[in-house]
Formats: structure tokens, C-alpha cells, sequence
């Protein structure tokens, strides 16, 4: 019986394939044959050859075309897949230099970048360079949620997982495990990157540290450590300004408009700022849901800034000293984003009141 002629299609994938082996095979070994696929792989990539992923470049090379394209689930859409990625592959400088976010030209089917973010071009090298910056500066037990640009993407149960828990896994690897879609990857990832970038550029010094804190935290610091150092209490105007101002702000961050109103009315000294019942009224939900949203300020604090109860601590010793505006003031923030925990005590019991009822 005469042989099935091969088809032109076939040539032109064993032409291809030839000339791609032939180009990496062929110049100096820095490493990269030795990296799985999976390292060159982008999430935005298409007709990507599963099969091949986990394998090492160097050791898919060493087959022929004819080999490859009869492995289970590797077609010709996947081979044509493969190819892009060994062009990619020959194309990149050095086999451990992150890409990702500016070497791939943005397709329709991208969404766009959210403040220079876009998961859709985060590939496990530029992966692995973020995990190397989170380590370098030892941050590997801060929690996401301290990290976060904003916590309305992140999911609350991850609010208090440390970076490490995700440093040192691949994607793939966080990709499978339990309840980690891409929605809650690409919430890790953002936190990623914003630690990186907010560190890429820094030189670390034997006598100087670097420390990655929310922005709204270091100017509330220090003005709560001068204020301990008064004799007397603040103003009602100088809580306003350096306390109640900025916690709204990171209010309206990580829970968004809604939320940062309804605790600015409550920190309101304002007599016809409006009551919980008119709060709830003027949103169409329950008294008890105005309550909940409110309570997430209290959430938001235990995450961001859990340190900052006991910088309000000495203050409260001193209430005596102020007028009834500026105690019930204190009380208010205190209590919004401060509350009394029931095992502790009753330290404040007696000076729990909302500035509100």
C-alpha cells in the first residue's frame, strides 16, 4: 500500500519546529532549557499545550515534532500554542528576568490595567521576582490585608493570611488549591505587586530599614505620640483634622462611599446629622444592617492598623481634662473603629457611648 503523502500543513509545523529547536539548542546554555513551560506561560496566553506545562523545555526539545503532536490532548491548535511559547522563550534576554506586564501586546479579550495592574500579564517569572522582593525585606508575615491597595477586592477570609502562605508557590500550584479562583488570585497578585513596586527601587542600607505601611498610618502616628506628650487634651478641631479626617479616607478605600458616609455621620458633632433610623431610611436597609456596615470600620482597623488601640490607649486616661464635645468625640472613634473586645475587660465600659445613639 503507498504511504499517505505528508500534507503541507505537516511540513510547514515540522519546518517551524525545526528552525525554533534549532534556535535555542543552538546558543549558549544560561538555564532557560531547564525552566518547566510553565515558567514562560502568561494568563492571557491561548491554545496552551497542558500536556507539556510541567515538563522541561530542554527535555520537549529533545523530541521530534512527530513524538509531540501524538501526545493525549496536543493537536495542532496546541502545537501552533507550544510554538509561540518557544518563541517567546528564544526571545527573552535572561532566563530569570521578569516579564510579564510590558512585553505583551494587550488583545481585545484583556481588560484594562487597574491602577498598572492587570492579572492578564503576570507570568510565573514576574511571579517569582515579587515573591524575592517580599523576602528580601522580610515581609513574609504581614497580612494581605494590611498590604492591600484596596480591601474592597480582596475576600475577608484572606484579610489575615500572611504573604507568606502564597511566597514561594507557583500560580499553578496556588491555582489549585481549595477556593483559590482566579477572582482570589488576582487579589493576591495585586498585593504582590504593589509591594514590589513599592520597593523595586530601594537600596537596603546596614543601618537604615524600610517599612511598608498603609500611607494613612505614619502621619497618624506621630501626631498621636506629640499629642501624648501635651498636658492638656486636643481640640474637637484637632481630632477632626488629624484623626477623624483620615480614618474616614481609608474608610471610603477599602469599603467604598457608603460605609465612609455613614461613619462620618456618626463621628458628625453636627445636632442635625442624621440618626441611625434616618441612615438606614435614607440607604433602604435595616437599622441592624447600618450597625453591620459599621462594624466593618472596626474590621478594617484590626487588619490595617491593629497597633494603633494602643496609641489611642493614653489619651482615654485623660479624659478628664477635656470638655464633654471633645470626650463624646473620642468615645465616637473609639468606639467605631476601636471597640471594647469582651475578653478584655472593662477597662472602658464606663465611657462607652456613641456620639449618636
Amino acid at each position: 500500500m503507498a504511504r499517505k503523502p505528508i500534507s503541507n500543513d505537516r511540513y510547514r509545523l515540522v519546518g517551524t519546529y525545526e528552525r525554533l529547536r534549532k534556535s535555542l539548542l543552538d546558543r549558549p546554555d544560561d538555564g532557560r532549557l531547564d525552566k518547566a513551560l510553565s515558567y514562560w506561560v502568561l494568563p492571557s496566553d491561548r491554545r496552551l499545550p497542558m500536556a507539556f506545562l510541567d515538563r522541561t523545555v530542554r527535555d520537549l526539545l529533545s523530541r521530534p515534532i512527530e513524538e509531540l503532536m501524538v501526545t493525549p490532548g496536543i493537536g495542532q491548535m496546541k502545537i501552533m500554542g507550544f510554538f509561540e511559547l518557544l518563541k517567546r522563550i528564544s526571545k527573552t534576554t535572561q532566563p530569570d528576568a521578569p516579564f510579564g506586564l510590558n512585553n505583551t501586546e494587550p488583545t481585545r479579550r484583556q481588560k484594562p490595567a487597574v491602577r498598572g495592574f492587570d492579572p492578564l500579564v503576570v507570568s510565573e517569572s514576574l511571579w517569582v521576582s515579587w515573591n524575592e522582593t517580599v523576602r528580601r525585606y522580610g515581609l513574609g508575615q504581614e497580612k494581605l490585608g494590611r498590604l492591600a491597595p484596596s480591601l474592597q477586592s480582596l475576600p475577608t477570609v484572606i484579610w489575615h493570611s500572611r504573604l507568606n502562605e502564597y511566597a514561594g508557590r507557583s500560580l499553578a500550584e496556588i491555582r489549585h488549591m481549595k477556593t483559590h479562583g482566579e477572582q482570589r488570585l488576582n487579589a493576591i497578585l495585586e498585593v504582590f505587586y504593589t509591594v514590589h513596586e513599592a520597593l523595586a527601587t530601594s537600596t537596603l542600607q546596614a543601618n537604615i530599614d524600610v517599612i511598608v505601611v498603609p500611607r494613612f498610618i505614619p502621619p497618624m502616628t506621630r501626631w498621636l505620640m506629640e499629642t501624648i506628650d501635651q498636658p492638656g487634651f486636643p481640640a474637637v478641631e484637632a481630632l477632626h483634622l488629624h484623626l477623624v479626617k483620615p480614618l474616614i479616607h481609608q474608610i471610603k478605600i477599602d469599603l467604598g462611599d457608603r460605609v465612609a458616609v455613614l461613619a462620618a455621620n456618626r463621628l458628625s458633632l453636627d445636632k442635625n446629622a442624621p440618626s441611625v433610623k434616618q441612615q438606614a431610611d435614607t440607604i433602604d436597609v435595616t437599622r441592624a444592617r447600618v450597625y453591620q456596615l459599621l462594624e466593618d470600620c472596626a474590621k478594617v482597623m484590626n487588619v490595617r492598623w491593629p497597633e494603633g488601640r494602643w496609641l489611642f490607649a493614653p489619651l482615654t486616661a485623660r479624659f478628664g481634662t477635656a470638655d464633654p464635645t471633645t470626650i463624646g468625640l473620642m468615645h465616637g472613634i473609639i468606639n467605631l473603629f476601636y471597640p471594647h473586645e469582651p475578653s478584655a475587660g472593662a477597662m472602658l465600659d464606663e465611657h462607652r457611648y456613641a456620639v449618636h445613639a
